[in-house]
């Protein structure tokens, strides 16, 4: 069986070795998050290389137990770290560790990859997580059926370009494994395609 979970390196060493090289404008550059720009995504997907476990409870009980506007309050607050210390967060050995509470190794890819994405789709620059990676997550989003991110997958058949995968039966959607996963994340791609809201 395959350990998804070291996939999750090779992801944040990819995104981190993609901004290392972008010039300085690019960490104000929009993302695929709405209203977040490239800066905010690194805040959140290295919150757990940066929080103490209680500095992440404090953050929480501040937020009202409510995750949401803790991400948002976090990605604000931390994007305006020094560009150094976002890329070290990326190289964490604690953040390639992490598992999201419940989410295990599959909810620490997807969360790499997914986020990753937010990136270098934004800014037209291949996928920095393993094709492999990317397939994988392909398959959990599509396994719960549109359900994590609120999409409609009825009559839609899903095409990559750039691999052998595909999912589906109906009107087709095709695009790169990335853009799929993107896509089948809820997000708008920069050429202005969605797939319907359930």
């Amino acid at each position: 069986m395959t350990d998804l979970q070291s996939w999750v390196a090779p992801t944040y060493e990819g995104l981190a070795d993609l901004l290392a090289t972008a010039p300085a404008e690019t960490w104000d550059a929009p993302s695929l998050c709405e209203k977040w720009q490239v800066r905010h995504v690194v805040a959140h997907v290295t919150m757990p290389a940066r929080l103490t476990p209680e500095q992440f409870g404090a953050d929480m009980a501040a937020a009202g137990g409510d995750f949401d506007v803790l991400s948002n309050t976090v990605a604000t607050r931390d994007a305006s770290l020094p560009v150094a210390a976002q890329l070290d967060a990326l190289r964490s050995l604690l953040l390639h560790g992490w598992q999201p509470p419940g989410g295990g190794a599959a909810g620490a890819l997807s969360h790499a990859v997914i986020h990753s994405l937010d990136v270098t789709v934004a800014l037209d620059r291949p996928a920095v997580a393993p094709i492999e990676a990317v397939a994988a997550v392909l398959d959990q989003l599509t396994a719960a059926h549109g359900a994590w991110f609120g999409v409609d997958l009825t009559e839609v058949r899903l095409e990559a370009a750039d691999t052998d995968w595909s999912w589906g039966n109906g009107e087709v959607v095709r695009a790169d494994s990335g853009r799929l996963a993107a896509l089948l994340s809820g997000r708008t791609l920069p050429d202005g395609r969605a797939l319907r809201r359930s």
